[in-house]
């Protein structure tokens, strides 16, 4: 079944508005959690982020299309904006070089074009031309479509349950043609890219050349009474195992070069079929996938410190976690995040990526956060 992330707000509004952070991290409340200081307020969708030179940091209004700088003193500009009204997405910084992607949505056929593109700064961080675009994902999702031979949904059922399934989660599918990047990050002058429609993390040279670096592992979930009921699915589904698309949402280099990845299986999100985001690290020369965590209730991005600390957003569980004996615990519970990054003192977040009160006409209530760390406080387990 087709995620597209973009529709995650309509997706999740229920479940955003009865969680709460004990459902989350299920442990005892943290007495003296780290240090959370507004960066930046007023903003739009901010689902990714990065950490600049000299206290500046980055951020995305995905929705609005407006990639943002925010300098030390948390004064905002506008460094780049989408000419048509595409989502911009997925920067990272690196030797004077923003990178990120853009992704035009129709409204009825989802995701219609994708790219990475870069940004060239300064010495004092402003831009020293236009952007220029790295890779034109679609045309290479068009052209290999990484995960065509991957089948998904049930794969073990016969014709007449299969054909009991709605169209909106069909029975039975290969992997379709669809790309959304929404995460970059680059290491010796190469881009990778986790993009959420291929399934897939692929890198881009500096002259543009894509390749498939790995796709990730379908996802597989038994499915239940409840969830067949949510769902529409058939009676016939129930006690099955459907196996759901991995949708990467971030991708970070962590120590020795391994690539590490957040998952935002496809499906429902609620706790009905579990929490079942993941963390993977992938190797980069060869393509292998090993899982090293699992029970995130929305992985929507990653944080790596240069110790291997890893550090998960948990969107529709309202905290950060960090990963320790393959699963998480709580750091510090926040609304709603939707990038967390490691700043070499602590951690950059977003807050309020998405509020399911917000009307159309309120202020945006997107937040860019610093977390200070060293604050002296306790866990909570799973």
């Amino acid at each position: 079944m087709r995620r597209v992330i973009t529709a995650v707000a309509a997706a999740t509004t229920a479940l955003l508005l009865a969680a709460s952070p004990a459902l989350a991290h299920g442990g005892k409340p943290t007495p003296k959690p780290p240090t959370v200081t507004d960066v930046a307020t007023g903003l739009v969708s901010p689902l990714s982020a990065a950490v600049g030179a000299r206290g500046t940091s980055y951020v995305t209004q995905n929705f609005a299309g407006m990639l943002t700088e925010v300098d030390r003193r948390g004064r905002a500009s506008v460094l780049y904006t989408s000419a048509n009204g595409e989502e911009v997405g997925g920067v990272s910084y690196r030797d004077r070089k923003l990178t990120f992607t853009e992704t035009l949505i129709d409204p009825e056929a989802g995701p219609v074009a994708s790219s990475v593109k870069t940004l060239r700064l300064d010495r004092w961080g402003n831009p020293t031309g236009q952007a220029r675009t790295l890779a034109d994902l679609r045309a290479y999702e068009n052209r290999k479509n990484p995960d065509g031979k991957v089948t998904y949904g049930l794969r073990h059922a016969p014709k007449s349950c299969l054909d009991q399934f709605p169209a909106e989660m069909p029975g039975k599918y290969q992997g379709i043609q669809d790309s959304h990047p929404y995460a970059t990050t680059t290491k010796h002058g190469t881009t990778y890219v986790a993009d959420a429609g291929m399934n897939a993390i692929v890198s881009v040279s500096e002259r543009g050349k894509v390749r498939t670096v790995a796709v990730l592992p379908a996802q597989p979930a038994r499915v239940t009474a409840e969830a067949a009921a949510a769902a529409g699915l058939p009676d016939c589904a129930v006690g099955r195992t459907y196996w759901f698309e991995p949708v990467p949402t971030d991708v970070e280099v962590g120590p020795r070069g391994q690539l590490y990845v957040t998952t935002l299986p496809g499906g429902p999100e609620d706790p009905s079929l579990g929490a079942r985001g993941a963390v993977y690290t992938v190797n980069p020369w060869w393509g292998s996938t090993r899982q090293v965590a699992k029970g995130f209730l929305g992985a929507t991005n990653l944080a790596v410190s240069p110790q291997g600390d890893v550090y998960v957003a948990e969107m529709f569980g309202g905290e950060i976690s960090k990963v320790r004996h393959g699963a998480g615990r709580t750091v510090v519970e926040l609304a709603s995040p939707g990038a967390v990054e490691w700043s070499g003192k602590g951690l950059l977040a977003t807050a309020n990526a998405f509020d399911p009160t917000a009307g159309p006409t309120d202020p945006p209530q997107g937040r860019l956060v610093s977390i200070d760390l060293h604050a002296k406080h306790h866990h909570g387990h799973r």
